[in-house]
């Protein structure tokens, strides 16, 4: 196994969390998310997007979230902007970091943003461009690497000519989302080990979906590849709200504790980050879907009743 020391966790739930949503809560209270992710040892998180309202109304106070930030520790907060009006939005709030989204699946491409994948990088060029020259970092998401609603199973091959792209555009890190969350272990390796044929592994990060109960394998076949970035969300929070049947992302509480686990460096205080977990999941008036955390949460209620 060639699995790395220390593993770089990438909180998604701010942003590809709360879009998946219905409820829409309040600027405060996803400050107060993001500022306790940040207190609980998460050191990149996604913290919300610059793209039109009526298409994700959860990300409308963006820019408010970000201004009633107050956060005690170094933490690189990145927004997604697909155009160049956003990224001037982004510039603004002083974030670090930006992403763009690409699809491997062309109909996908053309449900979820109205154009090829090839004009979707057209379209991403000025706008990477422009946040390199401003110092910004720039991640390159791409989204149904192991499977698509519309077209089925993905060539590696596919996956891999798109973060070949997007690396020439600029990006200086891949994430490959597995939106619907239908790779398994094997799939996941292979994949891996096709895209870093064109990537360096050090600039590969996974995002899985535990549609199928698979997620935390699957970034474990990776991590014996060498990949050491893992995108997650506190709570299990979001999905896709345009990939019919597909479910939440990987809880990041379940993440650390398998990491912890294997013994891997994470920076993150798990106990920490489960009553986080336990805050969001009040505010939306359910159930977190890790498991870690609704196992552990029971262990203490069983210890304080004891005591």
């Amino acid at each position: 196994m060639n699995l790395p020391e220390r593993v770089r966790i990438v909180e998604v739930g701010p942003r590809d969390g709360l879009q998946s949503e219905t409820a829409l809560l309040s600027v405060e209270t996803k400050a107060t998310l993001i500022e306790r992710l940040a207190a609980a040892g998460l050191r990149e998180i996604e913290a919300g997007s610059f793209v039109s309202p009526k298409r994700v109304p959860q990300m409308a106070s963006t820019r408010e979230t970000l201004a009633r930030l107050r956060l005690s520790s170094p933490t690189r907060l990145s927004v997604l902007t697909p155009n160049l009006r956003g990224l001037e939005e982004a510039l603004a709030s002083g974030v670090g970091e930006i992403a763009v989204f690409a699809a491997a699946s062309e109909t996908f491409s053309q449900e979820n943003i109205a154009c090829s994948i090839a004009e979707s990088l057209e379209r991403y060029a000025p706008v990477v461009e422009a946040a390199c020259a401003a110092g910004l970092r720039v991640r390159g998401y791409i989204s149904c690497v192991l499977g698509c609603p519309y077209e089925g199973e993905i060539a590696p091959r596919q996956v891999a000519s798109v973060a070949r792209d997007l690396t020439a555009l600029g990006c200086h890190e891949i994430s490959l989302g597995d939106t619907l969350g239908v790779g398994t272990p094997l799939k996941a390796r292979r994949l891996v080990e096709e895209v870093a044929a064109d990537v360096p592994l050090r600039h590969l990060a996974v995002h899985f979906h535990d549609t199928y109960g698979q997620a935390l394998a699957n970034i474990f076949a990776c991590l014996e590849l060498g990949v050491a970035i893992v995108d997650s969300s506190v709570a299990g929070l979001g999905g896709c709200p345009y990939a019919p049947g597909s479910s939440g992302n990987v809880a990041t509480e379940d993440v650390v504790y398998m990491l912890e686990g294997c013994g891997l460096e994470t920076g993150v205080d798990l106990f920490a980050l489960i009553d986080v977990g336990k805050f969001i999941s009040e505010r939306l008036g359910r159930e977190s879907r890790s498991r870690a955390a609704r196992a552990l949460l029971a262990k203490r209620a069983r210890a304080s009743r004891a005591s």
